[in-house]
């Protein structure tokens, strides 16, 4: 009854694993690959470039927003009945009117007009920032979701490997249990042993699973597709040299990161709406137009008379009260907008600086935990060898040869995970320092990590 639930549980394990494997057939990917269509087709990517052009079409209403325009037209007009004249007598008459004109007109506010250009000339810088910060996002994201992707690819190899090892301890105790050198509790053992480790390897299936689903989320690719990293690539990254003083990564991340570039923009955005609302009113407003047609009419329904005419005008006023000369309530709104933005750049540049640090601190940290890490494997390997070296399963011996992979299985899951960690704070200090990224070129075939 035993035995049929062992092989019960196997086929189970192993009818998992293969509807898994062959859900879909494995695409290789690698990390150039990835940050190029990161960079290329990401949602974010492409909403930034239209916010951009945006932005621009905008800027070019707003510098041709003091052009003069043309209003050509056509009317006709009837009147029957009663009119008075302009000295106050009401008379019976019947008329019509008929006219055709070309109007070349302009009504320029100068002081708002420009003062406009200029805001949209820093909107328009902000949001180019915008899209150099969510492009960099980008790339971030998705180098995050190739670490991901290799470090879960990584433990299914692991956990693959565990479960060749314990398959061939289980082999050994079983042999030894018929021969009478190993006990039925060593035999339960190591089955108990090879039933975990292909659990923990089904689990490491999943989770590339989903790892590789969310990258191709990221990248626009089908979902179903199943990403296969190049493991090669799954080593310690160093993105930015190490020897780089602290001082200097923070001083590079003020100047070169988008979102303070962006913050200045707003500044100067900010600053030239208040300008307008300062000096703009007392900018007078202009207003001229010009014109010429022709019309004809006549009365009851004969043509009479017609001729050309033409209208030209010129003016200018100043507007005094709200929204104009004055107005003190639109003077404190802009200078607050404008202290508004010099707060958010100081706190952008607070949170750059804290991110830099940490970051930092983080990555030079996890440097140490990956050579820590492989010593616990090498010693891991060791012991295992050692262990299966016996050349009997006495008393305690089998026992020592699961505890030994054990150990070796956790030395390596905690080295793949310290490999993965010391790659994403890589990654995030590249993303906080402001540092433009090289896309490193695909490894060469056959060359091993």
């Amino acid at each position: 009854m035993k035995t049929r639930s062992w092989l019960g549980c196997i086929v189970a394990i192993a009818a998992g694993m293969a509807m898994v494997a062959c859900a879909s057939e494995p695409h290789p990917i690698d990390l150039a690959t990835t940050l190029r269509l990161g960079g290329a087709r990401a949602f974010a990517v492409e909403a930034a470039r239209e916010r951009v052009r945006q932005s621009r079409a905008r800027l070019d209403q707003d510098r041709l927003a003091a052009w003069p325009w043309l209003a050509p037209g056509i009317a006709y007009r009837r009147h029957d009945g009663y009119l008075q004249d302009i000295v106050g007598d009401v008379f019976d008459a019947s008329k019509h009117q008929g006219s055709s004109s070309l109007g070349l007109q302009a009504q320029v506010d100068p002081g708002d007009a420009w003062y406009r250009v200029l805001a949209s000339r820093q909107a328009l810088r902000a949001v180019e920032a915008d899209a150099d910060a969510q492009g960099r996002q980008s790339l971030l994201a998705a180098a995050q979701g190739y670490v991901e992707l290799s470090r879960a690819a990584a433990l299914v190899a692991a956990s693959g490997d565990a479960v060749r090892v314990a398959s061939e301890t289980l082999r050994k105790v079983e042999n030894a249990t018929v021969a009478g050198v190993a006990s039925e509790a060593d035999a339960q053992r190591a089955r108990l042993r090879h039933g975990r480790v292909h659990a923990a390897h089904a689990k490491a299936l999943a989770d590339h699973t989903v790892a590789s689903a969310r990258l191709a989320e990221l990248l626009r690719l089908p979902p179903s597709t199943l990403l296969a990293p190049d493991l090669r690539e799954f080593v310690p990254t160093s993105l930015l040299p190490p020897e780089r003083p602290l001082d200097a990564l923070v001083a590079a991340a003020l100047a070169a990161r988008p979102e303070l570039q962006r913050a200045r923009a707003a500044i100067g955005e900010a600053g030239a709406r208040r300008d307008g609302v300062h000096m703009g009113p007392w900018i007078p407003s202009v207003g001229a137009s010009a014109g010429a047609g022709g019309i004809m009419g006549g009365r009851n329904g004969g043509l009479g008379s017609g001729g050309a005419f033409g209208d030209y005008g010129f003016g200018v006023a100043w507007r005094i009260g709200p929204g104009g000369i004055g107005d003190r309530t639109r003077v404190r709104a802009a200078d607050a907008a404008v202290r508004l933005a010099e707060i958010e750049r100081d706190q952008a540049a607070a949170r750059i600086t804290r991110e830099v640090v940490e970051l930092h601190s983080r990555a030079a940290a996890s440097a140490g935990s990956i050579g820590l890490a492989s010593s616990n494997i090498v010693s891991a390997r060791r012991l295992l060898a050692i262990t299966q070296g016996r050349k009997d399963f006495g008393f305690g011996a089998v026992t020592d040869v699961l505890e030994a992979e054990r150990e070796l299985a956790g030395a390596q899951a905690e080295g793949i995970d310290e490999v993965a960690a010391h790659n994403q704070f890589q990654w995030r200090l590249w993303h906080a320092s402001g540092e433009p990224l090289r896309i490193p070129e695909p490894p060469v075939a056959g060359r091993g990590p």
